[in-house]
């Protein structure tokens, strides 16, 4: 148990980086599968759970795009969403900036609106039923061209209402931000706050050109941007956020031993750093456990937990107004455990 697992349980905490197929649990996908008469490799829960154990980002990516094939109808959609939402109220998550993968799920014939409408609903609800507010960003698959993203923009045009940003996920290597540039503009012009996960398995300049050339307004992952000294410096002067997902890069094999995380790092250089689960079914765990497990393997102190979970309401792209409700909260909950 962490030192730090009260506090940790007590804090309010957003979730930035957050995948919603990620977050399809094995007992899920054999119950759908069996609702909607798919056939999947998988006969028993064993199987399945064994089947959820990988060595790098390629080989999730086969189990991860695989599993959601079970995912058919809006139901489908909300259940995976609301099991979701259930399991951060259970993290004191009060905030959830959620990525989905349309091109994942129309690609294989689902409809746009099948999809979207379904998540949309359970969050609708999450926030009615659990308090939870939350944002939906549109991921683009980096792996398809960027014809393809700009015909998902289109296709996306009467739901565009409903987005507070668009992501770039999947594959990284070979893959580099600027390859979505003029895409990257056109949803800037839109209006849409731009996400890009870059320095997880790809280089630092990845990070560069989603810094400097796309202009984001949020890093995902990030890990390798400290290994430029020119990077961290530019990080440390615009404050825009990294989404850290500690259990995931020890999941990936982009680190092998937490202790070798950046994220205390991160802090020490001042970096706009958060903690996430990204995608918590294959990963080994949602929000809370990431927290306790980096708290733990990187000794930090009370300072670095609260400083988390502060940074996570401030990377948000919620308005001031709401950023500064939830950061004195924090400070109700700390003078709570002060008395």
């Amino acid at each position: 148990m962490s030192a730090h697992a009260d506090l940790i349980a007590r804090l309010p905490k957003a979730e930035l980086h957050l995948h919603i197929e990620g977050s399809f649990e094995p007992e899920m996908m054999l119950a759908l599968a069996e609702r909607n008469r798919i056939d999947i490799p998988f006969k028993t829960l064993e199987d399945a759970r064994a089947a959820y154990d990988f060595s790098n980002l390629q080989e999730f990516l086969d189990l991860y795009y695989q599993g959601m094939n079970v995912l058919r109808t809006e139901q489908d959609f909300h259940d995976l969403t609301w099991a979701y939402l259930t399991r951060a109220k259970a993290d004191n998550v009060r905030h959830v900036e959620m990525f989905y993968d349309p091109q994942a799920h129309t690609e294989r014939g689902v409809a746009f609106g099948t999809v979207t409408d379904g998540i949309l609903a359970a969050l609708e609800r999450g926030q009615r039923e659990l308090g939870i507010t939350s944002k939906l960003i549109m991921s683009f698959l980096r792996h398809l061209s960027e014809e393809d993203g700009f015909a998902l923009l289109e296709e996306s045009k009467p739901w565009h209402d409903k987005f507070v940003g668009v992501g770039l996920d999947s594959s990284e290597v070979g893959h580099p931000p600027l390859k979505f540039a003029r895409l990257f503009e056109e949803c800037r012009r839109l209006g849409f706050k731009l996400c890009m996960h870059a320095g997880e398995e790809g280089p630092p300049e990845y990070v560069r050109e989603a810094l400097l050339d796309i202009a984001v307004d949020r890093i995902d992952h990030g890990n390798r941007s400290m290994e430029d000294p020119a990077l961290i410096e530019v990080l440390r002067e615009t404050q825009i956020p990294l989404t850290n997902c500690p259990l995931s890069n020890l999941s990936l094999c982009v680190i092998d031993d937490l202790k070798k995380s950046p994220v205390k790092a991160q802090l020490d250089e001042g970096l706009l750093v958060t903690v996430n689960s990204d995608d918590p079914a294959y990963f080994g765990g949602y929000v809370g456990k990431n927290y306790t497990a980096i708290a733990e393997a990187l000794d930090l102190d009370g300072d670095d937990v609260v400083q988390l979970a502060r940074n996570s309401f401030t990377a948000s792209f919620l308005t001031d107004a709401e950023k500064a409700r939830h950061l004195a909260e924090i400070d109700g909950v700390l003078q709570h455990l002060r008395m």
